[in-house]
């Protein structure tokens, strides 16, 4: 995947923040975009803007948390592009509240959009990239929660999903051509916070997104993150790197170095757990 020029690439969630950021880097690099999301105007506004710098983009509305739309999703990319190199899993959600707060409907929404797309995404996808023998590449996007269980604990649980997931494909596609990257972007400038306005009507009587953001909204965290988020990174800057990151198949992508001391204490703590136990004998 070192030439990307006249490549093709599906990518979810799409039509703003990191996944825009991925789909714009992409077509600047001559890679032609099939661009997924569930929000169509917001979708159709990205697509335009990226044809008129003579992009070779198109667009699918698809609500990712459903397989069946996801499937209808790469039906539509073959019929326009004639193959798929890359697969960008990127499309994701804030995530149910707090210990205490949740429910089911918003844990199955979550695991929805966040873990099971990226599933599906991998099994609908991988065959397509296979049966060409050109190679490909598929990246899904985590979060550095997927590293440090910092956030919501439905966004935490999925996210570290994603991270095994790609880690324990990665080996066994590569045998078949395939790169495996998993992204765990830091603060980005992004809608994440605003996962609400993409709810599905079904869950509409389940989750009161309102009353969530309220109560989220209370927590000190909730509100440095906000400010974070509204700071952050621009998300082209991601894509350029996710860019890079396919062309040179990396295992991590990550945006910034923000989490690492994070990363290295709970690599500690899981060493002191091994050193707790080390003189001991099992008994069998």
């Amino acid at each position: 995947m070192k030439d990307l020029a006249g490549k093709t690439a599906f990518v979810t969630g799409a039509a703003s923040g990191i996944g825009l950021g991925i789909a714009t880097a992409l077509a600047q690099a001559g890679v032609k975009v099939m661009m997924c999301d569930i929000e169509k105007d917001a979708l159709d506004t990205a697509i335009s803007n990226l044809k008129q710098t003579n992009a070779d983009v198109a667009g699918v509305v698809a609500d990712v948390s459903l397989k069946e739309q996801l499937q209808a999703a790469a039906d539509a990319t073959i019929e326009r592009f004639g193959k798929v190199h890359i697969l960008v899993n990127n499309a994701g959600v804030g995530g149910a509240g707090g210990y205490g707060q949740w429910n089911d409907a918003a844990w199955d929404w979550t695991i929805g959009v966040n873990l099971m797309s990226v599933v599906w995404g991998i099994e609908i996808f991988g065959p397509l990239i296979e049966s060409h023998g050109e190679g490909g590449q598929i990246v899904s996007t985590a979060s550095m929660a997927g590293l440090v269980a910092a956030v919501a604990p439905a966004y935490n649980v999925t996210k570290y999903g994603v991270v095994a997931l790609s880690e324990g494909l990665r080996p066994e596609l590569a045998l078949r051509g395939i790169g495996v990257s998993v992204l765990c972007p830091g603060f980005i400038r992004t809608k994440i916070m605003e996962s609400g306005r993409n709810l599905p009507g079904r869950y509409n009587d389940k989750i009161d997104m309102e009353a969530a953001a309220a109560e989220a909204n209370k927590s000190e965290f909730a509100q440095m993150a906000a400010d974070l988020i509204n700071k952050g990174i621009d998300p082209l800057y991601v894509g350029e790197l996710v860019r890079e990151g396919i062309e040179e198949d990396w295992p991590y992508i990550f945006t910034d170095n923000m989490f690492e001391s994070g990363v290295d204490d709970r690599f500690a703590a899981i060493k002191a757990g091994f050193d707790r136990i080390r003189d001991r004998t099992p008994r069998h």
